[in-house]
């Protein structure tokens, strides 16, 4: 198995984890992450976009001239879509985007990034968090410490007040749980910062042969989403 160290809230290494290869040592798959990631697009949209047809506009159905004689076209409603204020011929209804994708393969597809992330070195694991308050300064003298900036995405082995509120006014840095990390938000992050209870965590989901239950949880960051990684057809939508 691989190795990697555990740094401290200061950045000093303060031992080493090992770390699964069926998680962290996946060739990267380009065709399944992309399929991965429009799948939680498209399954964010809420499909509620609607038009009017001629039968539902408001006009008179009355015919506008006689049927004969005048060398125009045979009209009748002026509800037709090629009048103005007409109704929408082959516009859209409310339809659902959702779509499905095997649990086997969604997992495959966060492995393969996490796999990538970490051979850019773009993963620091911490030992945890010794927050006994909010604090934004602490926040970003961690941050400092262990050398990252940008997108930084934290990753919780469970929703911690403290060490939400210590990061959300920082810009860039969002947080989120171990169970509902999803592909998206690790392609979005350029470095996660996760602790060892949480990759615990994460590699227990990841190989895990049971179909998971998890349902869709709260928030823990200000741009979280909350997805799980095993939410089935689920609409993804936005909060």
């Amino acid at each position: 198995m691989a190795q990697a160290q555990v740094l401290n809230t200061a950045g000093a290494a303060v031992s080493t984890v090992e770390l699964n290869e069926s998680i962290f040592g996946v060739e990267r798959n380009d065709t399944l992450i992309q399929q991965a990631v429009l799948r939680i697009y498209a399954n964010r949209r809420r499909g509620t976009h609607d038009t009017k047809t001629r039968g539902q506009v408001r006009g008179t159905t009355a015919k506008w001239y006689r049927q004969k004689g005048t060398g125009r076209a045979r009209h009748g409603a002026q509800t037709a879509p090629q009048f103005r204020k007409g109704g929408v011929a082959f516009g859209p209804h409310p339809r659902s985007y959702a779509q499905a994708m095997p649990q086997k393969m969604r997992r495959k597809a966060l492995c393969s990034v996490l796999s990538d992330k970490l051979k850019e070195g773009r993963i620091h694991i911490i030992d945890d968090f010794a927050f006994t308050a909010p604090r934004t300064k602490e926040m970003i003298a961690v941050l400092n410490a262990l050398g990252v900036a940008r997108k930084v995405l934290i990753v919780l082995p469970a929703p911690d007040v403290t060490v939400t509120k210590s990061a959300r006014n920082i810009q860039g840095v969002r947080t989120t749980v171990a169970h509902t990390l999803n592909v998206v938000d690790a392609i979005d992050s350029d470095h996660l910062i996760v602790t060892q209870a949480a990759l615990r965590t994460l590699e227990g989901v990841l190989t895990s042969r049971q179909p998971s239950a998890v349902s869709r949880q709260p928030e823990v960051g200000g741009n979280d989403t909350g997805h799980s990684i095993d939410a089935d057809n689920q609409a993804e939508a936005e909060s």
